[in-house]
């Protein structure tokens, strides 16, 4: 027995290393698979947001699907506004809340002028105050019946700088902006949506969340936790009736981009705010992942080829470049 045991070592020992060299080569070959498929999944999925609105072009009807009522943060100027305008149009009862009294009661009367069979009700808040201004949204919004939420509201740099250049004040509003607001505002308003086994929550995020982005960095930021945010509390509700969209905008024209002339200019690829707007409300209820317009969709495309380390570069490169059109702007 011994002797046998002998002379099967070596053709066991050869068997074991061969064994060892095919899970060894097997284990190279996923990952390089995964490597491979990794890219092609992010623009499958970036290709398909662009024709989701292509091969489904009929209209949802808003307020049977998700309620009366919309909720618009930030409403009284860019996209805010022009997505209140949108819905409006479609027969939506809205509640702007902005900063501003005088601009929100402006905002109402052009809101009214496009349809003045709906209610608007405005709310005065300062998001960059914090945990302090949702007691009174929270009165205002009591017994509302709220079928959708635009989270739209947001900061942004005054111009593309490193962190330790931004006043810490910012640094705060940011953070309490981009963060506190959507996820408080969510908090509202869930609980009566799932109640009624119906709602929407829109997310207005930021290319920006693509990559980490120098300059831009704490901007950039905030909107990662916005794309989590949704994400995860698609996985919580949906099975409550709720929508969870996450819109994931380029360059609009808009005073957040003022920083650069480039950007004030409008083009296919940087639509203004109505523009945008009309197309990313189209969407609503037919996909949950959008960069909300056409052209953007396609950019996307593009910009999800690379790797991350390099598109945190051509990030960089880009910021340093508005920087420039920042200054360039002082200096005339």
């Amino acid at each position: 027995m011994s002797n046998f045991l002998q002379l099967m070592h070596p053709w066991i020992h050869h068997r074991e290393k061969m064994l060892l060299a095919i899970g060894f080569w097997l284990l190279v070959a996923v990952l390089v698979l995964w490597a491979l498929l990794d890219p092609f999944s992010r623009v499958s999925r970036a290709l398909w947001e662009v024709l989701v609105p292509i091969i489904n072009p009929v209209p949802v009807d808003l307020k049977s699907k998700f309620g009366e009522w919309a909720v618009v943060t930030g409403s009284t100027d860019g996209i805010g506004k022009a997505y209140a305008r949108e819905l409006a149009s479609r027969g939506i009862n809205l509640i702007l809340i902005s900063r501003t009294l005088e601009r929100l009661e402006k905002t109402r009367e052009e809101i009214l002028s496009v349809n003045n069979q709906i209610q608007v009700k405005i709310i005065t808040a300062d998001f960059s105050k914090g945990q302090q201004v949702f007691k009174g949204i929270e009165c205002e919004l009591k017994d509302v019946p709220i079928g959708i939420l635009v989270n739209n509201v947001g900061k942004q740099y005054s111009y593309p700088m490193v962190v330790g250049d931004v006043p810490e004040d910012e640094l705060w509003d940011i953070i309490n902006v981009n963060v506190g607001a959507s996820t408080l505002m969510t908090r509202l308003v869930i609980p009566g949506m799932k109640k009624r086994g119906k709602g929407a929550i829109v997310n207005v995020s930021s290319g920006s969340e693509l990559q980490p982005l120098p300059l831009m960095t704490v901007y950039a930021a905030t909107k990662v936790y916005l794309k989590s945010f949704s994400e995860a509390l698609r996985a919580e509700y949906e099975e409550f009736g709720i929508t969870i969209q996450h819109l994931t905008p380029l360059f609009v024209n808009t005073k957040m981009n003022a920083f650069s002339d480039r950007l004030q200019v409008s083009s296919a690829f940087v639509p203004d705010a109505t523009t945008y707007a009309r197309s990313a409300v189209e969407t609503l209820g037919k996909i949950d992942t959008s960069t909300g317009y056409w052209a953007h969709g396609i950019q996307n495309i593009f910009t999800l080829i690379p790797p991350v380390w390099m598109r945190t570069k051509i990030g960089k490169f880009m910021n340093e470049t508005f920087r420039d059109d920042y200054f360039k702007q002082k200096t005339i």
